[in-house]
């Protein structure tokens, strides 16, 4: 088995969602004692944003691309060489202003290509990425699971819908939320989220 664990969270081993993304990848090393894992901390060792250069830089010449975009293209494609070779992704991605944080929205923005992870037919667009499931380990400072505060979540549905798009539709929530609303609720919410996390059927 092959994991990809991304990491999004800005404060490294005290984020909860990367916390929870850990214990995942235990959880799956536990049942695969010979994973092969994969680890990309966004935070740490941030992927580009896109701009009107990179964006250019597959369909330019490689004699006339500059220096930048070579470079840039070279990342690139070892982003969705890594996706393509995953088995399984683990994804750490907290809630930051009702969305996932822009370092994962820049990862999002390599991987999901027309012709490489996805591509148009007269049936409308078609996934290439299947046969993959993917661990979203979330964390939220506030509740917005249920309830009206439900239609502020732009993180959780938005990276359904776009790892669905690419082809990845088995996708499984581990979702604590509430842990900046006081000490003792953020205990609570991890507790159950590691509960949540042990009691995952992997098969």
């Amino acid at each position: 088995m092959n994991i990809l664990h991304i990491n999004a969270g800005l404060f490294g081993d005290n984020s909860v969602s990367t916390q929870l993304s850990g214990k995942v990848v235990q959880r799956l090393q536990m049942e695969n004692s010979n994973a092969d894992i994969k680890t990309r901390d966004l935070a740490s060792e941030p992927v580009s944003h896109l701009d009107a250069e990179i964006i250019m830089a597959a369909s330019t010449d490689q004699q006339d691309r500059s220096p930048r975009q070579a470079e840039e293209l070279n990342v690139t494609e070892a982003l969705l060489d890594e996706i393509f070779a995953a088995d399984v992704l683990v994804i750490g991605a907290p809630m930051y202003n009702f969305t996932i944080p822009s370092q994962l929205k820049a990862w999002v923005d390599r991987i999901a290509q027309a012709g490489r992870t996805f591509r148009y037919t007269e049936n409308g667009p078609e996934g290439l990425l299947t046969g993959k499931r993917a661990y979203i380990a979330s964390a939220r400072g506030g509740f917005y699971s249920e309830g009206e505060a439900s239609a502020l979540d732009h993180q959780e549905s938005y990276l359904k819908t776009v790892l669905g798009f690419v082809g990845i539709t088995d996708v499984v929530i581990i979702r604590a939320e509430g842990v900046n609303i006081s000490d003792s609720q953020r205990q609570e919410s991890i507790q159950a989220a590691s509960k949540d996390i042990d009691a995952l059927s992997l098969a």
